[in-house]
């Protein structure tokens, strides 16, 4: 964006000037560090175990080494954020060494005069102004999508698939029950049907057994009724023939022998 190539540089050229006229000019920032370096060093652990504030020639009481590695993040960092090289993090390390700078070098609420007083506190609104743009290219993502919303758009990702799969499984075990359901009704179904079928064929089978049986009985029952209605008179009629034949017999006897006789 035009915009961000613009403000870029604009914002990273105070800090490389400043760098340039630390290394230039030394004594002059050196002389202003160190008060502020003292009143550091008189916190540390070794001031207070009773080391002098000569001893500590080293990080972070020796104000040379201090200047010039300040200069040097001022003009890295600068040059970083003018040319858009992880602009991100070089408008932080510029963030960090402001910092310091602001409260060694325009201590205002330490000053007696008026006019003094209102210089630096001019000079230190300059610097908070300068921190309030570098914090706001220290979030600036150029248009994408932040660390925080990436983080979040993951986990609600996460937590949809989640949701989902654990929808769609809820939906495959109701599917696989329902199928269960129908199968089971299906058999049921079924074997009530095969069922009824061997109750009609048994019932009909026993019908027959017993209406054969039953119609047996009752050709048995008609024989001997027919038997007991024909005996006794086809008996008496062929006995009574029987004996009317017989008497003619006799008279034809007696009739055959008296015409011999004659």
């Amino acid at each position: 964006m035009i915009l961000r190539r613009v403000a870029r540089p604009l914002l990273a050229s105070i800090f490389i000037m400043g760098g340039v006229n630390m290394l230039r000019q030394k004594e002059g920032h050196i002389a202003v560090a160190k008060p502020f370096l003292d009143k550091a060093a008189e916190k540390t652990v070794r001031r207070k175990a009773g080391e002098s504030a000569e001893s500590a020639g080293s990080l972070p009481g020796d104000p040379v080494t201090m200047v010039q590695v300040d200069a040097a993040v001022k003009i890295a960092a600068g040059a970083m954020l003018s040319l858009g090289v992880l602009p991100r993090v070089a408008s932080a390390m510029l963030l960090t060494s402001l910092v310091p700078t602001t409260l060694a070098a325009h201590a205002f609420w330490e000053e007696k005069e008026p006019e003094k007083r209102q210089e630096q506190l001019i000079e230190f609104l300059k610097n908070a102004g300068l921190a309030g743009g570098l914090l706001l290219a220290v979030v600036d993502t150029g248009g994408k999508p932040s660390l925080g919303w990436r983080a979040r758009h993951a986990a609600e990702g996460a937590t949809h698939q989640v949701q989902g799969a654990a929808g769609a499984m809820q939906r495959k075990a109701g599917m696989a029950a329902t199928r269960t359901s129908l199968a089971t009704e299906k058999a049921a179904a079924k074997a009530a049907k095969v069922g009824t079928v061997a109750g009609a064929k048994a019932g009909k089978a026993s019908g027959m057994v017993a209406g054969t049986a039953k119609g047996k009985g009752k050709a048995a029952k008609a024989a001997k009724k027919a038997a007991k209605g024909m005996a006794l008179p086809t008996s008496a009629a062929a006995v009574k023939k029987t004996a009317k034949g017989k008497g003619r017999d006799k008279h034809g006897k007696q009739g055959w022998k008296a015409s011999l006789t004659h």
